[in-house]
Order: C-alpha cells, then structure tokens, then sequence
C-alpha cells in the first residue's frame, strides 16, 4: 500500500513539472508568465515560440498524464480488474491535479487540458477521441481554444454516459462520475475565460505571434 502511495504522490509530482515554463527558456524566453496571458500552457507558449515550442509542450504535457496511467497499468497488472482501475484512474487525476497545482510554481499551473487529455487516452480512448474530434472542430469554426475545451470536456461526459447507460461496450461505471468531475474541472480551471466568453471579450486563436492583440486567451 506504501508504494501505492509514492506512485500516485510520483504522478503527482510529474504532472506538476512545468513544461511550459522551461521549454520557452530554451527559446529565450525567461518567463511565460510575463507573456500574452501569463498562462504556462501551449497557447501561450505558440505567443512566445511558435509552433514547434507550442506542439513540444503539447506532447511533454500530454506524455506526463498518459505515461503515469500507462506505468501503474504495467506495474499493477497482477491487481483485480476493478482495483487496477481505480488505481489508474487515482494516478491519472493526481497527474492532473499537478498540473493545474504545480507545486513548482507555488501551487499554480495550467489549466489541465493536455494532461488530462493523455490520461483519458490511456483510461477511455474511444470517448475521448470523439471529445478531441469535437474541440478540432470548435476551434477550427470559432477560434476559441477555451470554448473548445470546455466543450470537449463536456462531450467526453456525454458520450460516456451514452456508452454507459446505452450499454454499448463495456464502460466502467466509475467514468460517468469521473466524466461529469472532469468537465467542472476544466470549467472551474476556464472561468475567467468563459467570463469573458460571455461578456465578448475573450481573444481568438490566432496563427499571430506575441505582441500583438492577444493577451487573455485560453493558453
């Protein structure tokens, strides 16, 4: 059970680790916080570095929720079924949860998507493609990195529920709570953009780099 424990709190501090703070470093910027909307996530970093610091930390972000859940899966594979899936579901949201509280950065981080994104890879794939499929195409229409992630939180929970109720495969249970959770996080993580979603204000997605007009967005 020890070991259990250091696992989850490894994920933890794994998912804590900010890569978007240090990879613009090896483009020259010293902070992102300073930059665009101050958010250490790859919207942000593409303001500051362009395309290829933004997709490095897309993949480092996405790796650092996927590789915990795909370890435990390997490690604990002797588990029951049902506990193994707790178990991956636990480390999965404690990578998560550093994330967005990194305690590199005084308990402050980004807003989850990626890492989320890596850990329901690896938990749902099904459902979560059909949830990253949905945010392609919300961007791509609106240019709203946040609607879109707020959307595709909400869509993973959709269809999970679907699959659940509807018997179709073989869903767990667990992922209908877990579902509904993992959308208010990513809410909770984007209420100031979805305030200014409301209000109008939010700034589109844009091929531009810093310096321009964006300063708030999703990143």
């Amino acid at each position: 059970m020890t070991y259990i424990a250091i696992y989850i709190l490894g994920a933890y501090l794994t998912g804590a680790i900010p890569f978007g703070l240090l990879i613009p470093k090896l483009y020259g910027t010293a902070d992102i916080r300073k930059i665009g909307s101050g958010n250490v996530g790859a919207t942000n970093v593409y303001r500051a570095c362009g395309a290829s610091g933004a997709l490095i930390v897309t993949l480092l972000d996405i790796a650092k929720g996927a590789i915990p859940v795909l370890l435990a899966g390997l490690l604990y594979k002797e588990s029951l079924p049902v506990a193994l899936e707790y178990l991956r579901l636990t480390v999965g949201f404690a990578a998560i949860l550093g994330h967005i509280f990194s305690p590199y950065l005084k308990f402050k981080g980004g807003k989850g998507v990626n890492t989320a994104l890596g850990v329901f890879l690896m938990l749902i794939p099904i459902p979560t493609m059909i949830a990253l499929l949905s945010f392609i195409i919300v961007v791509s229409v609106t240019r709203y990195v946040s609607l879109g992630s707020i959307i595709a939180a909400g869509v993973l929970f959709a269809v999970v529920a679907i699959m659940y109720y509807g018997d179709l495969g073989t869903m767990h249970q667990v992922y209908v709570p877990t579902g509904l959770a993992i959308f208010l996080l990513i809410v909770l993580t984007h209420h100031a953009n979805l305030r200014r979603l409301l209000s109008g204000e939010e700034n589109r997605f844009s091929f531009k780099r810093s310096g321009e007009k964006e300063l708030s967005g999703n990143g």
